[in-house]
């Protein structure tokens, strides 16, 4: 098990008791919003569909690669990476 860095936009701050990033022990992606989720609902449901998927608004990145064009949510972890929860931003 890897200890690994979410780095939670300001967005989602105020789900995740203000904090800029959460260090968990992880293997997978999927494993670590897991884990930065339990107890934030609120948190998880504004990342993860329903279904247990990533939102199709949300990127999560593995340092500078973007998960959904690795394993998705079976993205395999490393001590010390950085998973960083990115919101898509639309606009005109």
């Amino acid at each position: 098990m890897s200890t690994v860095t979410v780095q939670i936009p300001p967005p989602l701050r105020p789900f995740a008791d203000q904090a800029a990033a959460l260090e968990v022990e992880a293997t997978t992606v999927g494993e670590a919003l897991a884990r930065i989720g339990a107890g934030r609902e609120a948190l998880l449901s504004r990342v993860l569909t329903p279904e247990g998927e990533l939102r199709p608004y949300v990127n999560v990145f593995v340092g500078a690669r973007n998960a959904r064009h690795l394993d998705g949510l079976d993205t395999a972890l490393n001590e010390g990476d950085v998973v960083a929860i990115i919101p898509a931003v639309a606009g005109g």
